[in-house]
């Protein structure tokens, strides 16, 4: 694919529930098992800040070393409407015996994956973060006049990482076919120690081919 020079426009927002996690020896959670991705029709917008800054530890009158806080991501989520789905899987409102969505003060929301796409001038840009939470959207509304205004649902939306360490992923122009076009299928799951490998080799195999030159 082609390096974009540009990005713009929001769609293909999708939300996949952690509904498992695994755990080591110890009993704490390592990995989440997500459940198949849903799609949120009617995407407005994402804006989401980077939450956490780098610390500058001081040591020989000067900067000894920079200390890397990522703590994710916070910002909203611009909806048309909220789906009764994503109300129950997610926010933990409950549907009664006759289809009436119930919202209750012990409800407790669920943690999710979420994916989403940004259009570009050569290519879409397909993102995941990998564990987020929301917040209940305010009702509001207003009389109808002389022109109909639509009033949007907007979520708070928190990222924070996975215990592994993964925060977020997004596709560019190395991306294989195969993993860009699955990528809303399940969360894409990094291969980073394959890619460490690959970098070595590549970086063995250069070194090789230089003395052999020489």
């Amino acid at each position: 694919m082609k390096k974009n020079k540009v990005k713009f426009g929001l769609t293909n927002v999708y939300w996949a529930k952690i509904f498992q996690w695994a755990v080591d020896k110890d009993g704490n959670a390592t990995s989440p098992a997500y459940q198949t991705p849903v799609r949120l029709p009617g995407a407005v917008s994402l804006s989401i800040d980077a939450n956490g800054e780098n610390e500058n530890f001081y040591a020989d009158n000067g900067v000894y070393y920079v200390i890397n806080n990522n703590s994710g991501y916070e910002g909203d989520l611009e909806v048309a409407l909220i789906t009764t789905e994503f109300a129950t899987e997610i926010l933990g409102d409950v549907l009664d015996e006759n289809g009436v969505l119930v919202e209750k003060n012990d409800a407790e929301p669920a943690q999710f994956a979420l994916m989403f796409e940004f259009l570009g001038d050569k290519h879409h840009i397909r993102h995941v973060l990998y564990f987020c939470s929301v917040t209940r959207p305010a009702t509001e509304s207003s009389t109808t006049e002389d022109s109909t205004e639509v009033k949007t649902e907007t979520l708070s939306l928190t990222a924070t990482a996975l215990p592994s360490g993964l925060v977020k992923a997004k596709t560019c122009e190395s991306t294989s076919e195969s993993v860009y076009e699955n990528w809303f299928k399940l969360p894409y799951d990094p291969n980073i120690k394959n890619t460490a490998e690959v970098a070595v080799n590549s970086k063995t195999a250069a070194a090789k081919t230089e003395v052999k030159t020489d």
